[in-house]
């Protein structure tokens, strides 16, 4: 993975080596950017410290330094170490290492078994670990960039230790380039701004900013010096780390419902910008706003969600990128919306009721007769039509008589439910008056 390097002593490498190759730091206490688990008080190295290491799970973005942090692993702690990445690996090559494995530990050596992208292997593969687990033929580091919640069996976790990288702060990435001109034994051909900007679209991946920094160099004539356009110019932009799959695409659409709920409308438009930007589908953002209009905003203002669809439909008519405007538009209004979440507690309190209580029946008052038989029955009995009575409001009871009136709705003096308190005050009050 990632290879993060502070300063050590120059090694004499075979040329055409990539440069995050050459840089792979030698031991844990080299590896920058991580120190909360590789520093001196980190999880690793009190592991380490111990003698105990067990099963890890390795989570974070690319280019953080997990492949390299295992492989380091196993090198202090005398382990040996077995690589595989679950993209091209199946079950044939797992009970190939396993077996390997036992034979080693037979001997007296235990392997680290470490396994890249883990979270491809489907549920019964990532349950074939599980024994060699439980009896130590292995030691497993897993190393995966989605949310192991979310990916990983509950059985494999509840045997491993989830440890988290970091993506590496701007200063990190800055000591990294420092490690590789001393590497190459010249300096970056880059203005300071433009070296500014090449950390920023490394965008906290180390491998990715050797990367770039090697393209600097190839296209760099004899004393250039690149200002920020030209770095831009020939790197052509590193597009943003973001799979619509992944923690990436979660975080943001969270990220930009919280900025609709808490009425930015600036911080709103900047996380819509950054998923359009990313490549998300717009008709999914569509769709989440047509949500964030019922879930934060409601009955607040019911042309919330009157706005957020025919957002969506004019995306879906206009397509890209003329719809992303009414897309922008719909995001703005439900932003400076007032805000109410009292139509989704009530939903929510409603159906939890009805969970609890679905088996009543409504009471035969309200339920129609069509036959001579339900009309003996009592069904019809007594019911008032509201448009007959005065102020087209009769006040029966609805619910189920074993039930009792309930409360699920109650909206705050706020926006258009302001209106609405109103009449469910006055229509209390006419229920009151009539006894009912």
């Amino acid at each position: 993975m990632a290879d993060l390097f502070e300063p050590d002593t120059p090694r004499a490498e075979p040329p055409g080596r990539p440069l995050a190759d050459r840089l792979r730091p030698t031991t844990l206490a080299l590896v920058v950017g991580q120190e909360h688990l590789t520093g001196p008080d980190g999880a690793l190295t009190r592991m380490i410290r111990s003698g105990s290491l067990g099963s890890m799970i390795f989570w974070g973005p690319p280019g953080t330094g997990k492949t390299t942090v295992a492989r380091l692993l196993a090198g202090e702690t005398g382990l040996a170490f077995e690589q595989i990445s679950a993209i091209f690996s199946g079950v044939a090559d797992l009970k190939k290492v396993f077996e390997t494995a036992r034979m080693r530990r037979a001997s007296g050596r235990q392997t680290l078994l470490f396994v890249d992208e883990i979270h491809r292997f489907n549920r019964a593969q990532q349950d074939s670990f599980l024994p060699v687990m439980e009896d130590g033929t292995v030691i497993l580091v897993g190393a995966t960039t989605e949310n192991p919640s979310f990916e990983l069996n509950a059985a494999l976790l509840s045997r491993a230790r989830v440890l988290t990288f970091r993506s590496l702060e701007p200063e990190s990435i800055g000591a990294l380039l420092e490690r590789a001109e001393a590497e190459e034994g010249r300096p970056l051909p880059l203005d300071d701004e433009a070296r500014a900007v090449l950390i920023r679209m490394a965008d906290g991946d180390g491998r990715a900013s050797l990367a770039l920094a090697e393209e600097a160099w190839r296209a760099a004539g004899e004393d250039e010096v690149f200002d920020a356009e030209g770095l831009q110019r020939i790197v052509q932009r590193r597009a943003p780390i973001y799979d619509k799959s992944q923690d990436g695409h979660y975080n943001l659409i969270s990220a930009l419902h919280k900025a609709v709920r808490g009425s930015d409308p600036d911080a709103a438009l900047y996380y819509l910008a950054r998923m359009f930007d990313a490549g998300e589908d717009p008709l999914y953002l569509g769709r989440r706003m047509v949500r964030m209009a019922s879930e934060d905003i409601g009955m607040a203002d019911p042309q919330a969600l009157v706005i957020a669809n025919a957002a969506k439909d004019a995306y879906d008519y206009l397509g890209s990128p003329e719809g992303e405007l009414a897309l922008a538009q719909a995001c703005v209004y439900l932003a400076t919306a007032p805000k109410s979440n009292a139509l989704y507690t009530a939903f929510k309190s409603a159906m939890r009721t009805a969970k609890e209580h679905g088996s009543l029946a409504p009471p035969k008052h309200i339920l129609n007769a069509p036959t001579k038989l339900m009309k003996s029955e009592g069904y019809g009995t007594g019911y008032r039509y509201d448009h007959d009575e005065p102020d087209a409001f009769s006040g029966q009871d609805y619910f189920p008589e074993a039930l009792g009136r309930q409360k699920f709705y109650d909206p705050p003096d706020r926006g258009f439910e302001r209106e609405v308190r109103k009449r469910l005050d006055y229509w209390a009050k006419l229920r009151k008056e009539r006894g009912n």
